[in-house]
């Protein structure tokens, strides 16, 4: 079979790949680079699992192929923070239980990043509409709006502080 080369860059980091035509985006993260944060559910674009950002937008990483992102800047859950240096986001989940079976969080943390990179004060109608493309069959969305509040709060206390 045929394989591509691409260069791109996940996470802040640059690989170059050589890949299959048509792998997946969400497959090249998960089994080619490791990153299984990135969650895969309908692999038809209607839950949202997969949600990553391509060059600081959301987009579904089972409906894109990686050569298609050649050159591209992909971000996956795992930029965000680590255990020890949360980001805000992951700890207003943490704080405010925004997260049961945990399997929407890393799309839901991604849509929530991309909304406060443009805009760092939304209103929870906002926070709404950011995270309505995404599924979750747990927490009634509630707890997944308060968190993002928490972090929207932290942020500014940290901005004035």
């Amino acid at each position: 079979m045929e394989k591509i080369t691409i260069n791109i860059t996940v996470n802040g980091k640059q690989y170059e790949k050589e890949i299959p035509p048509r792998r997946l985006l969400s497959d090249f993260l998960r089994h080619d680079l490791g990153l299984t944060g990135t969650h895969v559910g309908c692999e038809h674009g209607v839950c949202g699992m997969c949600t990553v950002l391509i060059d600081g937008q959301s987009a579904r990483s089972c409906l894109n192929f990686a050569v298609m992102h050649d050159g591209a800047s992909i971000e996956t859950v795992e930029s965000l923070g680590t255990p020890t240096n949360m980001h805000p986001l992951q700890e207003g989940f943490w704080a405010k239980h925004g997260l049961q079976c945990g399997f929407c969080t890393p799309a839901m943390l991604m849509v929530s990043k991309e909304l406060l990179d443009s805009n760092p004060d939304p209103s929870r109608e906002e926070i709404k509409e950011a995270i309505s493309a995404n599924l979750c069959r747990c927490t009634g969305y509630q707890t997944i709006l308060d968190s993002v509040e928490a972090a929207v709060n932290q942020t500014k206390e940290e901005v004035t502080a």
